[in-house]
């Protein structure tokens, strides 16, 4: 797959998926598998994935750490670490940039073309929908305004409400 100017898309999709360079898991500092999109991610790719992701926990908010993607379609799996939302005075929203720009840098370093996003940090870690959006399509557009590799970036929505938020900032 090759674009050539980049594409924002939102759809809503099984992001395990996905036939994308790499695709990118909402993880907890402990790279472990979790519950909603993590687990369904470490469920997909198969026992090789935990026992890999053991080598590089602990992972700290804000980071990113890239493993193969063992069984899935995508080539790699980035596990970004967001922030857990405590009512925006703590840093949350730049932590959020950060866990973006970190997983966009990994995939430029791993030659990935397109990419395929998850809302990450609006389940279990409680971060209101339409802000968290609004930082993840900000952070995404000002990347792929540089020099960048990826040319292909998809918001993977898990309900009609998160495809709500991606399309009221003009993601198609």
């Amino acid at each position: 797959m090759v674009w050539s100017e980049p594409q924002l898309t939102a759809l809503i999709a099984d992001i395990t998926t996905l036939d994308v360079d790499a695709i990118v898991n909402a993880a907890n500092e402990h790279l472990a598998q979790g519950g909603g999109v993590c687990g369904a991610i470490f469920r997909a790719a198969g026992p090789g994935l935990q026992d890999a992701c053991r080598k590089l926990a602990p992972c700290t908010t804000d980071e990113a750490r890239i493993r193969p993607g063992f069984l899935l379609p995508a080539r790699f799996i980035i596990h970004a670490v967001g922030p857990v939302w405590h009512g925006g005075g703590q840093g949350e929203e730049d932590l959020l940039a950060s866990a973006y720009r970190s997983a966009l840098k990994l995939a430029d370093e791993h030659d990935c073309r397109s990419i395929a996003f998850p809302a990450i940090s609006t389940g279990i870690f409680g971060f209101p929908l339409q802000v968290a959006t609004d930082i993840a399509v900000k952070t995404v557009r000002e990347h792929l305004a540089g020099e960048t590799r990826v040319t292909q970036v998809v918001f993977t929505c898990f309900s009609d409400e998160v495809l709500g938020a991606y399309q009221a900032v003009g993601v198609a």
